[in-house]
């Protein structure tokens, strides 16, 4: 079960020793793409446990090869958003678990000078907002594009949002929570700051470049 920050209470961060051994293995820098590939997606699907606890369900009858009985389903669709790229790198690990989710697209990338979101593509499910959204990308870093997805989200009537990140920063975490108090970000790892390029440290690298070999 992730843990609530002490400093952040938008924030939750998951210590299961499985998830520190991955995210170990991601972290080193010779760890070959098909690899960190492969750790995120495991990571991710891993995470997607507690992150989707409360959602809302509903009773079902089901028929057994010996009898009738109850069962369980999800009440509301849910739908996978994942930042592109980078997000890509760890919807195929949730997609594992929950096999029924649904998935848009929002495309964003960071302007290396302004440190800016850009906004280039969005298609969504059209009854996003009837159910859960779990908004993915493996690094909060300044924060800026999932602001900008946040909004886009609730633009379209989307109240239940929460966040799937690998590692996040500090100036990330406090700048989500100044623009979106109620949305939760679950993380495997809470690193130290943002360097001047507005990376964060010791963070991964570019998880982007990393999960497709184009570093």
């Amino acid at each position: 079960m992730p843990t609530p920050h002490r400093d952040f209470e938008n924030l939750r961060v998951f210590g299961h020793p499985l998830i520190q051994l991955k995210l170990t293995r991601a972290r080193d820098r010779h760890t070959p793409h098909l690899e960190f590939r492969r750790l995120l997606n495991e990571i991710a699907g891993l995470m997607t446990y507690e992150v989707s606890r409360g959602f809302p369900t509903r009773d079902v009858d089901v028929e057994t090869p010996l009898e009738r009985t109850t069962g369980t389903v999800l009440a509301k669709p849910v739908t996978l958003v994942p930042i592109l790229r980078a997000g890509i790198g760890m919807t195929e690990g949730i997609l594992n678990v929950m096999s029924e989710a649904r998935v848009g697209h929002i495309g964003i990338y960071r302007d290396e000078q302004s440190l800016q979101p850009v906004a280039y593509y969005a298609k969504f499910p059209p009854d996003i907002a009837d159910g859960p959204v779990l908004l993915i990308d493996p690094m909060l870093a300044t924060g800026g594009s999932a602001i900008h997805a946040a909004g886009e989200l609730k633009r379209r009537g989307c109240r239940d949002i929460r966040l799937i990140c690998l590692v996040c920063a500090p100036e990330g975490v406090r700048a989500l929570a100044d623009a979106h108090p109620d949305l939760p970000i679950f993380t495997a790892a809470l690193d130290r700051q943002l360097n001047e390029k507005g990376y964060i440290l010791p963070g991964l690298g570019d998880a982007g470049d990393r999960i497709f070999g184009t570093q």
